[in-house]
């Protein structure tokens, strides 16, 4: 099989890529290396690589058709990420999320062949206040950020193409993925650097808050499953269904860590949620997907790969 990978030398990406290419894919990367971090790291991700690699704007239909190809399947991974940042620029979040997705549509619409699998988030649910697990028949059209707006506009843009043109189409509300390779940004990355350093971590709120954490293996081998098994359209979560308390995961990440961990509470910011719980019982009955890595073993993983001097190969 011929796969196009969006964002293929990101964090989730390049690790999709190098699943694809070690079960005898071919493999193509479109990405723009742009500075939402420095994309040397986005480079070294690649770095040796059987892929072929198609540098640009995912916004330029020329340049996805070129990438696009004769191939048969698309992994569209590609966005601008996060709540905080989106809510700094929402009009490039807009322009990448929205636009995009829909440009790559129009080249599978074009091309006639393909069929796609496309990333969604769990912040579509937006701030749930009941307890109970996240169920893909939840309602999903009350965002709390524009970051999370703009994956939900992808997911209604997906339907319409399926609707319209057939174009099979599997959305994948992925939870929180951490792992090696993860956006330095993000929070375990932070906090895990933070600790080491011997630095206070800021905590927004008082700790109560609570995640479901997905480590980046897990969500790599649910993108493989979808592509495995186009049906129409779909929308899955891929998920532990196994949450934690914000200050319990420091405590974990402390461990991991091998070092203590000092706080600095500060107000809860704008486009954040209390919790996010997956139910991920669709995807193991439609893919036969299931996640296998606990928080502490992922965690150990994540110290074990920076101690190492941070390896190509997660």
């Amino acid at each position: 099989m011929h796969v196009l990978v969006t964002g293929g030398a990101g964090f989730i990406g390049s690790q999709v890529v190098a699943a694809l290419l070690a079960r005898g894919d071919i493999v193509t990367v479109l990405d723009s290396f742009d500075d939402a971090y420095d994309p040397a790291l986005k480079r070294a991700n690649l770095q040796g690589t059987a892929a072929r690699v198609v540098e640009g704007d995912l916004r330029d239909l020329e340049t996805v058709e070129a990438a696009l190809g004769d191939a048969d399947a698309v992994v569209h991974l590609a966005a601008r990420a996060g709540v905080r940042e989106s809510l700094a620029d929402p009009l490039l979040y807009e322009s990448v999320n929205v636009r995009g997705t829909t440009v790559v549509l129009e080249a599978l619409r074009r091309q006639g062949r393909a069929r796609l699998v496309f990333a969604s988030s769990s912040s579509v649910y937006g701030a749930r206040a009941d307890g109970a697990r996240f169920t893909e028949d939840d309602n999903a059209d009350t965002p709390v950020s524009p970051y999370a707006a703009t994956k939900r506009a992808g997911e209604l843009i997906c339907h319409a193409a399926h609707a319209a043109w057939g174009i099979p189409v599997t959305c994948l509300r992925f939870f929180t993925v951490y792992g090696p390779r993860q956006r330095p940004a993000m929070a375990i990355a932070k906090f895990f650097e933070l600790i080491r350093a011997g630095e206070p971590l800021p905590v927004f709120g008082d700790g109560s808050a609570i995640r479901d954490f997905t480590y980046v293996a897990d969500a790599v081998s649910s993108v493989l499953a979808a592509l495995d098994h186009p049906s129409g359209y779909q929308v899955l979560n891929v998920g532990s269904d196994a949450p934690v308390r914000l200050d319990a995961l420091i405590e974990a990440i402390a461990r991991a860590a091998g070092a203590p961990a000092t706080l600095e509470h500060l107000p809860l910011q704008n486009g954040d949620v209390p919790r996010t719980h997956a139910d991920v019982r669709r995807a193991r009955e439609v893919l036969g997907w299931q996640p296998t890595v606990s928080l502490d073993e992922g965690l150990r993983r994540y110290a074990a790969w920076v101690d190492a001097g941070r390896p190509r190969q997660a």
